[in-house]
């Protein structure tokens, strides 16, 4: 098993760094280009670029480990981050593209908030950019952790040495060939993806000797349950992650880098089609899956390798190593993003705005590339805890980032009046909300306030609240602002 395996990962390691060796050679000579790869990526690698760096292991391990174990009831995730998916194409895509191209060429996220609230005083980028280095080292160890415990249950690997192994190959690529090494092999990784969730769940419904509803009847009547144990709060908590979208960097930044907003429609469908189905096909891998061990008395210790288990049990090793690559793709596509941005903010944010305001863009591109390998360095020294709660901290992190940017996202494109103290306050108080949500044991019993309802729902509405309130109390946007969200406007017309 273990040979076929090896070789299929062999393959998938090389196609990775071949694609890193040329995108090395074709944008890396200036910071645009290795930061935003010269805003000049295709519909469809943009759009599956966007969907594979925002799923990660969660579309190949979690989603189908909750429907394994709940059933219909944990589709309600899957529902909001479709919905937040489709409604981030539509009002924040095309806007964004347009915006950050006005607003002083703005490479980064923080770059757009400065040039968008014309923040001399350099606080906007700052902040978000210490939100953006902060949660995205922990955010990309998370993925390191994943990576690590994949070689160590599938090869026998150390999990040390598993670490090494995922994080070396992601920083080889995207050390060298920068942002459009990262959308290509995204892309890659999101084909790859694509086809092991319509594979996996297809051959083992074909296998099962009942009909899935009355197995799974068999398995547990509240499987088939859509509010299963949980309320209208717990519904609302999994909905909610869709609100995340607006303010993920990883996943918004694919917008800044489409070649024109032309291009954005395609780019919806794409990215919607391949979001749809992969979603569909993570349900019916856990579903599925969960009949299946019940009829085989398969004993599944932890629901969340569902994904891996049928993939060695059904499949030749050669056929289960692509499989098992699947699953590293959606691991590491999240990690090149994460490390992509972080690089970005510590090269455009602190080291050319405060050390080297004159840095020409080959140092720019080297100081970029430092920078990616030390956050990587960082999340491998996180990784070796391996208590750590991942699936806590991926889901705080998400919480986080959207209601800290995702408001402020929202309001800068569409509100005039929107002022650089408004665009402050929202991101401190989402921000902070989110904190006491997670760490005060303000609820019953001790317990933090997120065992009630999932902290981005307050998180969002309060950073909402923040942003109109001091907006409105606070003097008026200048000509320059006013006159670039007219330019903005007339151009998406």
């Amino acid at each position: 098993m273990e040979t076929g395996m090896i070789i299929s990962l062999s393959l998938y390691f090389i196609v990775m760094l071949g694609i890193g060796l040329y995108a090395y050679k074709q944008s890396t000579s200036d910071v645009s280009g290795y930061m935003l790869g010269g805003r000049s990526l295709s519909p469809g690698v943009a759009a599956l670029s966007a969907g594979a760096s925002d799923m990660s292991g969660w579309i190949l391990m979690g989603l189908p480990g909750a429907m394994f174990v709940t059933g219909f009831s944990s589709t309600w995730i899957a529902v909001g981050l479709i919905l937040g998916a489709w409604l981030n194409y539509l009002l924040v895509a095309p806007r964004l593209r347009v915006y950050t191209e006005k607003a002083n060429d703005s490479i980064t996220i923080p770059d757009y908030f400065a040039n968008r609230f014309n923040d001399k005083s350099n606080i906007l980028r700052v902040v978000s950019a210490l939100v953006i280095i902060i949660f995205f080292t922990l955010y990309t160890s998370s993925g390191v952790v994943a990576g690590g415990k994949l070689f160590e249950s599938s090869f026998g690997l150390s999990y040390e040495l598993g670490l090494y192994i995922t994080t070396g190959v992601v920083v080889l690529y995207t050390l060298f060939g920068g942002f459009l090494a990262v959308s290509l092999t995204d892309f890659v990784q999101g084909c790859i993806m694509f086809v092991a969730l319509i594979l996996v769940p297809a051959v083992t419904y074909s296998l099962l000797d009942e009909p899935l509803q009355s197995t799974l009847h068999s398995v547990n009547p509240d499987m088939l349950n859509w509010i299963g144990a949980g309320s209208v709060l717990s519904i609302i908590s999994a909905m909610a992650w869709g609100v995340g979208y607006f303010g993920q960097p990883h996943i918004i930044v694919r917008f800044m880098s489409v070649r024109s907003v032309k291009d954005m429609p395609m780019a919806r469908r794409i990215g919607m089609s391949w979001m749809i189905i992969a979603a569909l096909g993570a349900v019916a891998t856990g579903l599925c899956g969960a009949a299946y061990a019940y009829e085989n008395e398969i004993v599944v210790n932890d629901p969340e390798t569902i994904f891996l288990v049928l993939s060695e049990l059904l499949f030749h090793p050669l056929i289960a190593g692509f499989l098992l690559a699947a699953i590293l793709a959606a691991i590491m596509s999240t990690i090149s993003s994460q490390l992509l941005v972080s690089s970005s903010s510590l090269t455009e944010d602190f080291y050319k705005t405060f050390l080297r305001k004159e840095a020409t863009d080959k140092e720019l591109v080297a100081v970029g590339r430092i920078s990616v390998a030390a956050v990587a360095l960082c999340a491998i020294y996180l990784a070796y805890d391996r208590d750590s709660s991942i699936l806590d901290l991926v889901s705080n992190a998400w919480a986080g980032f959207g209601a800290a940017f995702g408001p402020l996202v929202l309001f800068s494109l569409y509100w005039k009046r929107m002022t650089f103290l408004g665009a402050l306050s929202g991101m401190l108080v989402g921000a902070c909300t989110v904190l006491i949500w997670i760490y005060a044991p303000l609820a019953q019993n001790g317990a933090s306030l997120s065992s009630v309802i999932y902290e981005i729902v307050p998180g969002f509405i309060l950073s909402s609240i923040a942003i109109v309130g001091v907006s409105l109390v606070t003097k008026p946007p200048t000509q320059s602002i006013v006159e670039l969200f007219d330019e903005v406007e007339n151009e998406l017309k």
